[in-house]
């Protein structure tokens, strides 16, 4: 192996440890949509409260965001 691949690999592997748990989501419990449009972009959390460890904790199920384009910039964002 090359330096270069030790180091990508390194760098790979640091990123998964510190990388957010992102729990099984739990269908049978509401969960909590969180929005957010800054200029160009819009990203969104989805949410859940789950028990872990005998308490209720609610964090992130997954995340998505995309680059608004250029019409869709015009819409009414609470139509």
């Amino acid at each position: 192996m090359t330096e270069e691949r030790v180091e990508a690999y390194e760098e790979l592997e640091k990123a998964l440890k510190n990388s957010p748990f992102l729990p099984i989501p739990d269908w049978k419990l509401p969960f909590k949509l969180y929005i957010d449009a800054c200029g160009e972009v819009l990203g969104d959390a989805l949410h859940q409260t789950q028990i872990i460890n005998d308490k209720p904790v609610e964090g992130p199920i997954c995340f998505i965001s995309t680059q608004i384009k250029p019409t869709e910039e015009r819409w009414n964002s609470f139509a």
